[in-house]
């Protein structure tokens, strides 16, 4: 299996990227091939140590910055790194792929070069949540602000079958966020998408309050990104701002600091819990092949995942599933 890594996505690249790769390559099985300037990234190995063994390199010196039109990888970026990895995926020279850049770019170029799997209105950009019983996918987590009924359909069946086959559980169940728990309540957008999930061929639980998304009684949690996004934003400020005051209690007193030895081994597991590098990244749904969006700050421990997460994809067949699914 061969993952192709856009090497100059995210803050930390190329350095994280091939440190990333390098893990996968020993500890997966699995072959990399890396997008960008090879002269710089062979330098940067060589500087760090790191093998270059069953990684490869399609060169190409141009990268799509985040603060550039998303638009521009089919225009004036159409040579980037992330552009050129697309392209090799669209073209069967690598099984899945993985960025940690532009999040609008990489919507843009999966959607426009590698393409929508057939019968889909438009992919979902799935952020994987902690909840108190393990995980839960979010989908859409701000890809398409304004959507449709049936656009809110496929992402309930999308997300029930990634936390099938990728994450394990065996009857996914999906909500629909609202701001009540009655079939009645909500815009028309979310009565009729209530409508069409009822009829859906998942484990639908109905209606779900922002409340009760941490809790874990869904699996799935659909929204349009405009909502979905704002949720999501919210998550991840709560989780700074409860372990900020996790921490401030653990070590501000002498009181503090012996309690904390005490639950050390849960404060580690709580953390890990939390602790998006353990993830990968967002997966985008609805495209062809599987793309994984990669936090922006990823270190070599988040691409690492995240090459784990495309690799679970693809041995999952998650676009073999989606496509059937839908065409029930």
């Amino acid at each position: 299996m061969n993952i192709v890594v856009d090497a100059f996505g995210g803050d930390n690249a190329p350095l994280a990227v091939l440190e990333g790769s390098a893990r996968a390559v020993k500890e997966l099985g699995v072959d990399v091939t890396l997008t960008g300037d090879e002269n710089k990234i062979k330098r940067c190995a060589d500087e760090n140590g790191i093998s270059l063994d069953s990684i490869s390199i399609i060169h190409t010196e141009s990268v799509i910055d985040i603060h550039e039109e998303p638009t521009e990888i089919m225009k004036s970026r159409n040579d980037c790194s992330m552009a050129v990895g697309l392209k090799a995926v669209a073209e069967g020279n690598g099984d899945a792929f993985v960025s940690a850049g532009s999040t609008g770019a990489l919507v843009v170029g999966a959607t426009m070069i590698t393409k929508r799997i057939k019968g889909i209105k438009r992919p979902a950009l799935a952020p994987i949540l902690p909840t108190a019983k393990g995980h839960m996918i979010l989908l859409d987590g701000g890809a398409n602000v304004d959507c449709r009924p049936e656009m809110l359909a496929q992402f309930g069946i999308m997300g029930s079958v990634y936390m099938n086959r990728v994450m394990g559980v065996a009857s996914p169940k999906v909500g629909l966020i609202n701001v009540g728990a009655e079939d009645t309540k909500g815009r028309e957008l979310d009565k009729a998408a209530y409508a069409l999930l009822k009829d859906a061929p998942v484990d639908f639980y109905g209606n779900l309050e922002g409340r009760d998304m941490p809790t874990g009684v869904c699996d799935v949690a659909v929204s349009d990104g405009f909502t979905g996004n704002i949720a999501l934003k919210l998550y991840e400020g709560m989780g700074l701002y409860f372990a900020g005051e996790i921490k401030s209690m653990l070590t501000g007193s002498l009181a503090g600091k012996i309690a904390a030895l005490l639950i050390m081994k849960q404060v580690k597991a709580f953390k890990k819990k939390m602790d998006y590098t353990e993830v990968g990244g967002g997966v985008m749904l609805g495209i062809s092949r599987p793309v994984i969006k990669a936090h922006g700050s990823s270190n070599g421990k988040a691409f690492f995942n995240a090459i784990r997460q495309a690799k679970l994809c693809v041995e999952g067949d998650i676009v073999g599933e989606i496509s059937r699914n839908i065409a029930k």
